[in-house]
This record gives C-alpha cells, sequence and structure tokens, in this order.
C-alpha cells in the first residue's frame, strides 16, 4: 500500500481561501449588525403600539421582531465568533457556527409561525377591539424600518445560510407590517375585525416553505451531506477518465464544512507501471477543478480493507 498522499498546493491555497473569507464574513457581519440595530430599535415601539392598539397583527409583528433582534445578535455573534482560528480541540475550526446559527434561526421561525397560527384562530374565535387609526401608523413606521433592514442584508453574501436566514426574519417583518397595514385599513374603512388575525395568517403561512427551507439545507450540512448539486457517481466516473492511471476509485466522502467549502476524501489504487506522485497530481488538479480545494487522496496498489464502500 502507499503512503496517504497530500497536495502541498493545499497548503499554499488554504490561508488564500481563509483571507477571502474573512474579508466576506466581515462585510456580512457589517450589513446584520446594521439590521439587527435598526430592528431592535423599532421592537419596543410595536409590541407596545400593538397593546394599546388592541391589534395582533402588531403585537404578531412586535413577537415577529423580538426574535428576529435575537436571530440576528446570533448570526452576528457566529460570524465573529467563526473568525477565530483552528486549534487542537477543533481543527477546522469554528466555521461551522454560521450553518448552526442558520439551523436555530430556521426552527425559531417555525416556532413563530406555529404561534401566530394559534393566536389568529383564537382572535378568530374571540374577536378583539382594533384601534385602526394607530394601528396604520405604527405598522407604517415598522414597514419603513423592515424595509431598510431588508434592503441592508440583500446586499450581502447571497451563499451564506446564516445571512439567508437573516433575511428570511426580515422578510418575515416585512410581510407582517404590510399585513398590519392592510388590516388597519380594512378596519377602519368598514370594522369587520376579523381581518386582523386572518392576514396574520397568511403572513405566517408564507414562510412556511422558506423557513423549512432553512431548516433542511443548515441540517443537510450539519450532518455531513453531500454538497448540493455534487454528484458522486459522476466524479468518481469523471475522475476516471481524468486520471488514466486509476485503477479503481472507493470509499468516496463528500461534505461541506460551511457554505461554499466543500471537502472530500477519496481512496484510489493505481494501475501497474502507473507513477504515484504524477498521478496524486492529475486527481488533486481535477479536484479542485470542480470545486474541491481541500481534499485528501489516498492512493494503493491494493487496498487493505475487506470490502469498498462509498
Amino acid at each position: 500500500m502507499m503512503r496517504v498522499q497530500h497536495d502541498h498546493a493545499h497548503h499554499h491555497h488554504g490561508p488564500h481561501a481563509h483571507h477571502h473569507g474573512h474579508g466576506a464574513a466581515t462585510g456580512t457581519e457589517r450589513r446584520i449588525l446594521w439590521a439587527m440595530l435598526l430592528t431592535a430599535g423599532f421592537t419596543i415601539v410595536e409590541i407596545a403600539g400593538g397593546l394599546l392598539a388592541g391589534s395582533l397583527a402588531l403585537v404578531a409583528e412586535g413577537g415577529h421582531m423580538l426574535a428576529d433582534t435575537a436571530a440576528l445578535a446570533l448570526a452576528f455573534v457566529s460570524i465573529v465568533i467563526a473568525r477565530r482560528p483552528a486549534d487542537p480541540a477543533r481543527s477546522y475550526g469554528y466555521q461551522r457556527l454560521e450553518v448552526l446559527a442558520a439551523f436555530v434561526n430556521g426552527l425559531a421561525l417555525l416556532a413563530l409561525v406555529l404561534w401566530i397560527v394559534v393566536e389568529a384562530v383564537r382572535r378568530l374565535v374571540a374577536p378583539v377591539e382594533v384601534a385602526s387609526g394607530m394601528m396604520l401608523v405604527i405598522a407604517s413606521l415598522g414597514l419603513v424600518v423592515n424595509l431598510a433592514s431588508f434592503a441592508v442584508l440583500s446586499g450581502g453574501d447571497r451563499s451564506s445560510l446564516n445571512l439567508h436566514g437573516a433575511v428570511l426574519h426580515v422578510l418575515s417583518d416585512v410581510l407582517g407590517s404590510i399585513a398590519a397595514i392592510v388590516a388597519a385599513l380594512v378596519i377602519g374603512w368598514t370594522g369587520w375585525l376579523p381581518i386582523d388575525p386572518l392576514l396574520s395568517l397568511a403572513a405566517a403561512l408564507l414562510l412556511v416553505r422558506s423557513s423549512w427551507g432553512l431548516v433542511r439545507r443548515s441540517a443537510h450540512v450539519l450532518l455531513e451531506g453531500t454538497p448540493e448539486g455534487l454528484d458522486i457517481v459522476g466524479l468518481r466516473s469523471a475522475l476516471a477518465a481524468a486520471v488514466p492511471g486509476l485503477k479503481d476509485i472507493h470509499h468516496v466522502h463528500a461534505w461541506s464544512l460551511t457554505t461554499g467549502k466543500p471537502l472530500l476524501t477519496l481512496h484510489a489504487t493505481i494501475r501497474d507501471g502507473a507513477e504515484g506522485e504524477t498521478v496524486l497530481k492529475q486527481v488533486k488538479r481535477h479536484l479542485e477543478q470542480v470545486g474541491f480545494r481541500h481534499s485528501v487522496v489516498q492512493l494503493e496498489r491494493d487496498c487493505p480493507d475487506d470490502e469498498h464502500h462509498g
């Protein structure tokens, strides 16, 4: 069996990649901080106004904004911590904290949806008087704040699950504000109270699909799932075609450290007469071309395992 071999070029690219990641994180961090401050600044006003006006739509929106302030704070802290360098206890560093924050934020969104649905049903059964004028003013101000936060976040790194979770939280606030404005106008014109919980329910249900998508994607990363869009069987076939010296490829495992940072390990047996270093360089070159800047390749004359798995 040949020794485990690592392409030395990886060690050259590694720090360079981290440098770019940190720069992107800094921009994302700044955007999330501004969105958090905007959201936190209006949360108390919206909750207090909703209670005074008797509007579930406003109270629900205030609850959204309170939860979103916490979610944005979690996203912000996770990005700061993720920049810490690797250490002996965490050889990959702390970058996956961003994915964990996205997962928690997705679960929080689903919990908020459930709470709003329950409250909306209660309001439909027992309508509550609403001060539509106060509700309209506060909801309109909330919409301005939420649109500003949404604009700040929308210009960030679209591949970041953490930022995607933050955008979804703020989008939920935008939808909540719009629902509250429409409800206030309808109540002011017609006095029809059920519109308040009905629109709150509609705004909440619009978020179910995107929230579940965020939970599913972040859970996939946390469970070491194959990077999205990667066909392992196709990768093995392409690699075998690109490197004539390979006899068999097995034990292929691919996962993501965080979004946009795929990792891969594989074993491969080489043909008689093939030169190990040449084959290794060809394999690593092909893996880099398809997006794997960090890979571990073990070349063998004969696989020591009883069976080939993966």
